[in-house]
């Protein structure tokens, strides 16, 4: 008899932070790899926030807090709720964990029992669904294409509905895709749930402010008022305010939810670091001028990622609405042989070969649940962006 978990067998680790652990350590050997595994912006936390966390320490705020944050940090999203989508809420309408992933995992543990099916659509984040496992819930997988622009259509998220769906898991600027939904696509989407009133919608908004020429971002309950009460709005400073490792996330919803979050989260971590929670407040709150400065940076990377891959034969690359990663496709490429021998049988099959034979490391799409295809961070230098194209194109030309 094993001695763990039978729910843990059910799961897997999480498939980007391996490969940008693999590629660590083969760079701690030696190698020249360029890693374009990880989701994390590379530019640093913007000083006022550093000094914001430097003051929290000086003024003793180092305590424990209540569990799902400080009041002030909870007023500071409300206000930036309605700033920026103009929707209200309380602050006991909000909870603030360690991170987005815990948010979205808590809410996850609080409302799912065996039996009830989570609509994700995929590509999807890698840990969405087996979240929803850990969570006694089964992941009911939907493929948005390359055709559709990676984007699920009505018509297919009212066929994956059933009575025993609870949750529609919604991410839009998309990880691993970028895709961006429109208001248009968003509110077609938004009818579809008006229909079902079982089922609940979890938002995650965690690249709002990484869009570009001119996309508008929208969040479901802004565009359909009538979801607002079934509707977690998740979201975090880890991407845009470049705080990946201070670890706040949080969401917004109905009170009796964020109840129940509270309580899973009071008797697992309990609160997220006091000091994180200072700096995000002056996240917030304080200037906002150096998103759209970032953007720029991030613009000019993904438009000579998606330029350079699109000029390699056999990769097809769509040019995505936000975030900071392109997921082209390698349909054209399977069944080839590199150099080595290796036979290219699938996305997995190509990131391997990739990371062993060039020193590029990037996350293969089987992981995102949608294939044959790999996700690329652009969140690196130009000059990273630039050599690891150039071998990536020196690969796939190599392959017969």
């Amino acid at each position: 008899m094993s001695f763990l978990s039978a729910t843990l067998s059910r799961v897997k680790p999480s498939p980007s932070i391996a490969i940008s652990t693999l590629a660590g350590e083969l760079k701690a050997q030696g190698r020249d790899i360029i890693g374009l595994s990880a989701g994390e912006p590379d530019f640093d936390t913007p000083q006022n926030i550093k000094d914001a966390a430097v003051a929290a320490i000086a003024a003793g705020k180092t305590k424990y807090t209540a569990p799902d944050g400080i009041i002030e940090l909870k007023e500071a999203i409300c206000a930036k709720m309605k700033r920026d989508h103009g929707l209200t809420y309380t602050p006991s309408q909000v909870s603030v964990g360690t991170g987005g992933k815990q948010t979205l995992y808590n809410a996850l543990m609080a409302t799912l029992n065996p039996g009830d099916e989570v609509i994700i659509p995929a590509p999807y984040w890698v840990s969405y669904p087996d979240m929803v496992l850990l969570a006694g819930g089964t992941p009911v997988a939907v493929e948005a294409t390359l055709e559709n622009s990676f984007k699920l259509t009505p018509e297919q998220l009212e066929a994956a509905i059933t009575p025993k769906t609870k949750w529609f898991i919604f991410n839009s600027p998309s990880n691993p895709s970028g895709a961006g939904y429109s208001r248009a696509e968003l509110k077609a989407l938004t009818d579809v749930l008006m229909r079902h009133p079982h089922v609940w919608v979890m938002t995650d908004d965690m690249y709002e402010h990484l869009v570009f020429d001119g996309f508008e971002f929208c969040t479901p309950a802004e565009v359909e008022p009538g979801l607002y009460e079934r509707t977690l709005t998740c979201n975090g400073v880890s991407k845009a305010y470049a705080m990946t490792g201070w670890r706040i996330g949080y969401a917004a919803g109905p009170e009796h939810l964020i109840a129940a979050m509270r309580k899973v989260q009071s008797q697992s971590t309990s609160n997220p670091c006091s000091i994180s929670q200072w700096a995000a407040v002056e996240a917030l709150n304080g200037p906002q001028e150096f998103i759209a400065e970032n953007n720029v940076a991030f613009k000019r990377r993904r438009d000579l990622v998606v330029s350079a891959l699109n000029a390699i034969d056999g990769i097809t690359c769509p040019t995505p609405e936000g975030a900071f990663y392109v997921y082209p496709s390698i349909a054209g490429l399977v069944g080839k042989t590199s150099p080595k021998g290796t036979v290219i049988a699938d996305d997995e099959a190509f990131a391997t070969a990739l990371l062993a034979e060039q020193d590029v490391a990037v996350v293969f799409g089987a992981a995102f649940g949608l294939s044959p295809n790999f996700r690329v961070s652009y969140a690196t230098s130009d000059e990273a962006l630039v050599e690891a194209c150039r071998r990536i194109k020196s690969f796939c030309d190599s392959l017969s």
